[in-house]
């Protein structure tokens, strides 16, 4: 579906920004203008950009009333303030995850859209894999049978150096968590999304495989010109620390400083469903070769399932008579995995595609369609939910229930 009419600002200017940017333009949306980390910031980006308006801040997009979306691709400690301030401006808000790094603030964020009418949306793109919609509709029809174990990891090297670092180092500015909040939710949205799950308890062992980095807050992937991305993989990438970070900077810190590390490297979760289905995940951010791995696998009485992020054209499927190699093809399999598949088989889609079809879906969701799958403020809430539960289970060294009940008055 295509938005022409809608106006969308981008709000923090890094990579992930830029990735944005190209979904935006993708769905034949307008880029109306970017906010970075100061007022000349964001001007000179205004320029590589290519956009029509000039923002100096936030405040100036908000006072916009021909902007229609904010996207916030900002440090995470910035996210729930900035993107309340956007919902009570009357603009819908796409909001990268965590939406907060506190569960109360998240809670807080969620109830200010159901208030507000606006739509939050949270990419959790991996949703958007066709062949996950394919999983996903296998398990709906009864293919699995009833689950036996969840199992997965979800692995990446951009930490590995000791010399690296982001400012998702500092919990000030990321979050007491970083590996789990950053990668392993993801990997839980997806697993609960596709198994239709609810993991109900946690135990969980985070680890510092690094005492001590950097100070500052380090760069992250950069391109060259933001404005002509057709998806990640487009434009010139330098590397030279991680590829999914917006606004970088050192904070006038000096290179050479080290400080102690707070936040995992690495986290190990167990985790049972309440009908008491177990499963497992491995984290880690400084895994050598591992680029952005999530995988998992769903084992039922009836059949198995894998998907590997790194290679989304192809799933295994087992039975109990063997396993078998299932492709993407837009001219088979279910109603969703075909929406999605928009190329033919062999031409690959990736993260890209994924990013494009969430932003696609939203749009048509803030337009007052029904869309399959789009995470929101409550997807939001859950991950919320269960970061809080693993940094708990962490403290206890105990299985910890993930969604509390409320306190009595």
């Amino acid at each position: 579906m295509a938005h022409p009419h809608i106006q969308a600002v981008i709000v923090g200017a890094g990579f992930i920004g830029s990735v944005h940017a190209a979904a935006v333009r993708g769905v034949g949306a307008t880029v109306r203008g970017v906010v970075g980390s100061t007022p000349s910031r964001s001007a000179a980006l205004a320029d590589e950009w290519n956009v029509p308006a000039r923002y100096p801040d936030l405040a100036a997009v908000l006072a916009d009333d021909a902007v229609d979306v904010v996207h916030i691709c900002t440090p995470n400690a910035l996210h729930a303030d900035q993107a309340e301030a956007a919902l009570r401006a009357g603009k819908h808000v796409i909001c990268e995850k965590p939406i907060a790094t506190s569960l109360a603030d998240a809670e807080r964020l969620a109830a200010v859209s159901a208030e507000t009418g606006r739509t939050l949306a949270v990419p959790y793109v991996y949703r958007y894999h066709p062949l996950v919609r394919e999983i996903r509709a296998r398990r709906m029809s009864g293919d699995f049978g009833a689950w036996q174990l969840l199992h997965g990891s979800y692995l990446q090297d951009w930490m590995l150096d000791t010399g690296a670092t982001n400012w998702r180092v500092d919990a000030a500015r990321g979050g007491p968590s970083r590996a789990f909040a950053d990668i392993g939710s993801h990997w839980c949205d997806l697993v609960e999304w596709v198994a239709g799950v609810r993991f109900h308890e946690v135990t969980a062992r985070l680890g510092v495989t690094i005492p001590k980095r950097p100070a500052g807050s380090g760069d992250t992937f950069s391109p060259s010109d933001p404005s002509s991305l057709n998806g990640p993989d487009s434009g010139t990438i330098r590397e030279t620390s991680r590829p999914d970070g917006p606004e970088n900077g050192t904070n006038g810190v000096a290179a050479d400083e080290l400080r102690p590390v707070s936040t995992e490297d690495v986290a190990a979760v167990l985790l049972r469903t309440a009908d008491g289905v177990l499963g497992s995940l491995t984290v880690s951010q400084v895994s050598a070769g591992r680029k952005n791995r999530l995988w998992f696998e769903l084992d039922g009485a009836d059949g198995s399932a894998v998907f590997d992020q790194e290679n989304p054209e192809s799933v295994w499927l087992g039975d109990a008579d063997g396993a078998r190699i299932l492709v993407r093809d837009p001219g088979r399999g279910s109603a969703e995995q075909r929406r999605l598949a928009t190329l033919p088989s062999g031409h690959s889609q990736g993260y890209g595609d994924c990013f494009r079809a969430f932003v696609d879906d939203a749009y048509s969701a803030m337009a007052g369609h029904q869309v399959e799958g789009l995470p929101t403020a409550a997807d939001g809430v859950r991950s919320a939910h269960l970061i809080d539960a693993v940094l708990r289970a962490n403290d206890s060294l105990a299985w910890t229930v993930v969604e509390r009940a409320p306190a009595r008055m």
